[in-house]
C-alpha cells in the first residue's frame, strides 16, 4: 500500500512538472515579444530624452537598422517607423522562425515575395527590404507609426505598432547622432571576434551599414580611426561601434572629448588632442 501511495505521489508531482512546462511554454509562444524580460549581463543603455534598455543583438540590429535608414535617405521618422515595426514583430532579434514562414527581423515571408529565408535573415537586406516598402505608401510621413507601418506589415494586429513609438524614437534619436554618449553597453571578458579578424569584420559592416566608402581595417588594432564630416555623423558612427561592441569585439570608442570602454561599459570624458573630424576605435587583440 506504501508503494502504491509513493508511486501515485511521484506520478502526481511529474504532472505537475510537465503542466508548469507546459505554461511557461504557452506564455513564452504568445506573449515573448512583448514581455519585457529581465537581460542578461550583456546589456546596452540608450539615454537620448528617454532611456531603453537592450540586450547586446538587440542593440546591433537597431543599430543596423537605423544606418540603412539613413543610407538610403530616408527620413529620421522612417527609422522610428522601422525600430517600431521590428521591436513588436521579433523584438528586435533575428529570428530564424515566426508565425507560418515569417522569419527575421521583420517577420517577412518568403512565399510572400520578400526573398529567400537567407536574404530575410540577413538584417541589412530585411531593412532594406522594409524601407523600399514603406518609401512606397503615399503619405506615409503624415500617419501615427502604428498606421505606417500596418501599411508595410498587414498585421492581424494593426495597432500592436504604436507601444513601441516611445522606445523607437529614443533609439532613433541616439543612432542618428542626435544624442552625446548616449548608447552605452556592457560587454564581457570574452567576445564573439577578436583581433585582426574582428578588424576587418567591423570596417566591413561599418562601410556597408552606412554606404562609407575607403575604409580600409588598421594594421594597429589600437588606432581605427573613421571620417566624420561633422558632429552628428561622428556620434553616428561612435554609437553604432559601441551597439556593435560585443559581435566586433569593440574594445574602446573616443570620439567628442568622450570616451567608452568594454571594461566600464560607460562613456566618461577624457583629456586629449584627439581631431574632431574623426571617430577612433580599437578591438580587443587576439589570445
Amino acid at each position: 500500500m506504501r508503494v502504491r501511495t509513493r508511486v501515485s505521489i511521484m506520478a502526481a508531482g511529474v504532472a505537475v512538472c510537465v503542466l508548469a512546462l507546459l505554461g511557461v511554454w504557452f506564455v513564452a509562444k504568445q506573449f515573448g515579444q512583448q514581455l519585457r524580460l529581465p537581460m542578461a549581463s550583456r546589456t546596452c543603455t540608450v539615454q537620448a530624452d528617454g532611456r531603453v534598455v537592450l540586450g547586446a543583438d538587440q542593440m546591433a540590429n537597431a543599430a543596423t537598422i537605423a544606418a540603412i535608414g539613413m543610407q538610403r535617405q530616408m527620413p529620421e521618422r522612417a527609422v522610428v517607423v522601422a525600430l517600431a515595426t521590428a521591436y513588436q514583430e521579433s523584438h528586435l532579434r533575428n529570428i530564424a522562425h515566426g508565425d507560418r514562414d515569417s522569419l527575421g527581423l521583420f517577420q517577412q515571408r518568403p512565399s510572400q515575395g520578400w526573398g529567400t529565408r537567407e536574404q530575410i535573415r540577413d538584417p541589412r537586406y530585411a531593412a532594406n527590404k522594409f524601407y523600399a516598402a514603406l518609401k512606397k505608401v503615399r503619405g506615409w510621413e503624415k500617419m501615427r507609426v502604428t498606421e505606417a507601418a500596418q501599411r508595410v506589415q498587414r498585421s492581424a494586429y494593426p495597432e500592436a505598432y504604436q507601444k513601441w513609438a516611445d522606445e523607437s524614437t529614443v533609439l532613433t534619436r541616439a543612432l542618428l547622432g542626435d544624442a552625446t554618449g548616449a548608447v552605452a553597453c556592457t560587454v564581457g571578458p570574452t567576445p564573439t571576434m577578436r583581433g585582426p579578424a574582428a578588424a576587418t569584420a567591423l570596417v566591413q559592416n561599418l562601410a556597408l551599414d552606412w554606404g562609407l566608402a575607403g575604409l580600409t581595417a588598421p594594421t594597429d588594432l589600437t588606432d581605427f580611426a573613421v571620417p566624420a564630416t561633422d558632429n552628428r555623423n561622428g556620434w553616428r558612427y561612435a554609437h553604432w561601434l559601441v551597439s556593435h561592441a560585443d559581435d566586433h569585439g569593440v574594445k574602446r570608442v573616443r570620439f567628442g572629448g568622450l570616451e567608452w570602454t568594454a571594461e566600464h561599459g560607460t562613456w566618461a570624458r577624457v583629456q586629449n588632442g584627439d581631431a574632431p573630424t574623426q571617430v577612433l576605435a580599437e578591438v580587443f587583440a587576439a589570445t
